[in-house]
């Protein structure tokens, strides 16, 4: 297969706003015997990716600089140690960087088939969110169709994906959201919506489930609901958290309220989880999730779709925060 030489890609120029992400022209990356090279049609657009452009995300050694966690696109290269793949297959993939570009390198065991008669827009919503959430809710937390969950940040990426889920999987959602419009679409995907700015989510809740609480909390904000978290939980309840919006400390912790719902707190980075896990964790989306895509169930809500050189465009429509589902990239 004839590649040129050369792609565009997106360059954090420094750490700072959208305004850092700029095109460059640079020589294509190179697969290692154990990746595939994607020639990339679209690129989702994530909240980690503000956080690197920001200098807020923890890099760890060796991590690809380029933001960019997800793709869809086309096989054009094969490592020498890849099977499963052919050249010419439409795949999604969880990246380890390098997704704002033309073409990326991604471990073989990242990528899955683009599900039947699904776009490659669709298909680039996919990959982050979905392994995500099916890493931190049914993995971690072993959340099933007997228990219920509150899902914060409800109209985000990451809760559009898990109240998706949650409906196909006959689980009782709750989720945040902070105003009516957002409110009601939480309502569309399944879920009870709490409006944050009116109402207090532990109150809520406990109000809902007759003082019970929830099983399982999947929380983006941090620091700043903690205590209401703790709260919200029923007795053995794990809170899971994946994001600190509301900071990453915690200034007070009342370990009795802990002590005394025997709960869990946990929590995860995808990025810096090694390949194996990730390996892990596609292949349970592969086994449970695909054939929900395939049935045209659980799909990715989509918000915007943004050219890959306004790549700054898309970064100030999710930070400023009335965006519902994902934002894209499109490439091809």
């Amino acid at each position: 297969m004839q590649l040129p030489s050369t792609m565009t890609y997106i360059e954090i120029t420094q750490p700072g706003g959208p305004e850092v992400l700029q095109p460059r022209q640079g020589p294509l990356p190179v697969a290692k015997p154990h990746e595939l090279l994607i020639k990339v049609h679209a690129a989702g657009v994530n909240r980690p990716d503000a956080l690197q452009r920001a200098g807020q995300y923890p890099m760890q050694p060796g991590m690809n600089p380029l933001p960019g966690l997800e793709v869809a696109g086309e096989v054009v290269g094969l490592g020498a140690d890849v099977q499963g793949f052919a050249l010419g297959d439409k795949v999604c993939a969880l990246t380890n960087g390098g997704g704002y570009a033309e073409y990326c390198t991604v471990p073989a065991t990242q990528a899955l088939a683009v599900p039947p008669g699904m776009d490659m827009i669709t298909a680039a919503a996919i990959p982050e969110t979905f392994f995500t959430v099916w890493a931190n809710l049914f993995d971690m937390a072993h959340l099933d169709a007997t228990q219920s969950v509150l899902i914060h940040g409800g109209t985000s990426g990451i809760g559009t994906t898990a109240l998706a889920l949650c409906k196909a999987l006959g689980i009782k959602a709750f989720a945040t959201a902070g105003t009516a419009e957002k409110c009601a679409q939480v309502q569309a995907l399944g879920g009870e919506p709490i409006n944050y700015r009116e109402q207090d989510f532990a109150q809520v809740i406990a109000e809902r489930t007759a003082g019970k609480g929830v099983d399982v909390i999947l929380d983006i904000m941090g620091g700043a609901y903690f205590e209401q978290n703790i709260a919200a939980l029923a007795r053995r309840g794990r809170l899971v958290v994946i994001g600190f919006l509301g900071g990453a400390k915690v200034k007070e912790v009342n370990l009795l309220a802990i002590m005394a719902k025997q709960a869990v707190v946990t929590g995860s980075l995808l990025r810096s989880r090694s390949t194996e896990e990730k390996a892990v964790i596609a292949a349970g989306l592969e086994r449970h999730v695909w054939p929900l895509l395939a049935e045209g169930k659980s799909l990715p809500v989509l918000d915007q779709v943004f050219a890959l050189a306004d790549a700054a465009g898309a970064h100030r429509r999710m930070e400023g925060g009335d965006h519902i589902g994902k934002i894209v990239l499109q490439v091809v």
